[in-house]
């Protein structure tokens, strides 16, 4: 195959890999490879056909089992000691907070809207447990 070829494969690959469908990065690899099979024939590396098709399965296959699971969990996985549930955590009440009512809070970074699913007022700068989230909505009750 020219060199074109099989960087058009290789683009190929990569856009189904990016754009079209979930594959957890297993043609990224496949994409990269066949990018780099198309150097070396543009570099002049001259190679008959079943030596091309023999680089590409080797360099997709040991790319693929050296680097796939760090480069997915660096990408997709999620940042070390950030808990995604918030049940269990705590709340700083900015004001007075009578049962049933909402008010709002910063919680990470951002504001939110806390209602007091407890039976207990919880006083102006004290601080409530999360018991559940619904949507936008932290659900706390005095600690």
């Amino acid at each position: 195959m020219t060199w074109w070829g099989w960087m058009i494969l290789g683009a190929v690959i990569l856009g189904a890999e990016l754009f079209a469908i979930d594959a957890q990065f297993f043609l990224v690899f496949l994409g990269i490879s066949a990018a780099l099979v198309g150097l070396a024939e543009m570099l002049g590396i001259g190679m008959p056909e079943w030596a091309q098709w023999t680089a590409f399965a080797t360099l997709s296959l040991i790319s693929f089992f050296t680097f796939r699971k760090s480069l997915y969990e660096k990408i997709r996985g999620g940042a070390k000691g950030f808990r995604a549930t918030m049940s269990g955590d705590t709340v700083n009440i900015v004001e007075a907070l009578a049962a049933g009512d909402e008010a709002r809070a910063e919680y990470r970074g951002t504001d939110w809207t806390v209602r007091n699913t407890g039976a207990a007022v919880i006083a102006a700068g004290s601080r409530a447990k999360v018991v559940k989230v619904d949507g936008l909505t932290l659900h706390v009750e005095s600690e």
